[in-house]
C-alpha cells in the first residue's frame, strides 16, 4: 500500500504544472468593463467575445461590413439601431494562461546534484493565449451605451450579438459589401 502511495506521489509530482494565470473562457459574450478585463483599456462598459479567428480579420469584417474604405475602421465606425445612430470602437487584446512545470525543476535539481548543469531551464514554465475583441459603443453625445443605466443598451447588445454572430459565420467578408445594412 505504501509503494502505491509513494508510486502516486511522484507521479503527482512529475506531472503537476500550477496555473498563475487563467485566460477566461467566455462561452459567447460578455458585457463589462474594458478595464477590469485587461489593464490599459478604457474604463468603459465593453463587449467582450473570443475571437478564434485570424489577427486583423475582425478589421476586415468591420471594414467591409460598413464599407469604410480602411478609413477609421478601429474607431468611432458609425451604425443605426432604431433610427439613433451610434459609434463602435474596437480592440483586438489577448489574455494568456501561464502555468508553472514541476517537472522540469525536480529533474533541474537532481542534474545538479550530480554536477550537471540544468537541461530543461526553458520548460519551468508554460504559456497559452487566446484572443479577444473588446467593443465599446457611444453615442453623439460620447455616453456610454452599454452602461446598465443607460436606457437603450438592451436594444444595443442584441445589435452587437447579432455582428458577433454574423462575424463568427462569414467566411468572406467581401460578400459583405453586397448585403443591403
Amino acid at each position: 500500500m505504501r509503494t502505491l502511495l509513494s508510486l502516486i506521489s511522484i507521479l503527482f509530482l512529475f506531472s503537476a504544472c500550477f496555473p498563475t494565470k487563467i485566460a477566461p473562457n467566455i462561452k459567447e459574450d460578455k458585457v463589462m468593463v474594458a478595464e477590469k478585463f485587461k489593464k490599459g483599456l478604457p474604463k468603459r462598459n465593453s463587449f467582450i467575445f473570443e475571437d478564434p479567428k485570424d489577427a486583423n480579420e475582425f478589421y476586415q469584417y468591420i471594414n467591409n461590413k460598413f464599407n469604410l474604405n480602411d478609413t477609421d475602421v478601429r474607431w468611432n465606425v458609425p451604425f443605426i439601431v432604431n433610427n439613433t445612430e451610434y459609434y463602435l470602437s474596437f480592440n483586438e487584446v489577448e489574455r494568456t494562461t501561464k502555468v508553472i512545470n514541476v517537472a522540469p525543476m525536480i529533474i533541474d535539481a537532481a542534474l545538479e546534484n550530480n554536477d550537471l548543469g540544468p537541461a530543461l531551464e526553458d520548460s519551468y514554465t508554460s504559456r497559452s493565449g487566446k484572443w479577444y475583441l473588446v467593443l465599446t459603443v457611444n453615442d453623439e453625445e460620447f455616453m456610454d451605451c452599454l452602461k446598465e443605466s443607460y436606457t437603450k443598451r438592451d436594444e444595443i447588445v442584441v445589435f452587437l450579438r447579432q455582428l458577433r454572430k454574423e462575424y463568427l459565420s462569414t467566411k468572406n467578408y467581401t460578400s459583405l459589401l453586397f448585403k443591403k445594412q
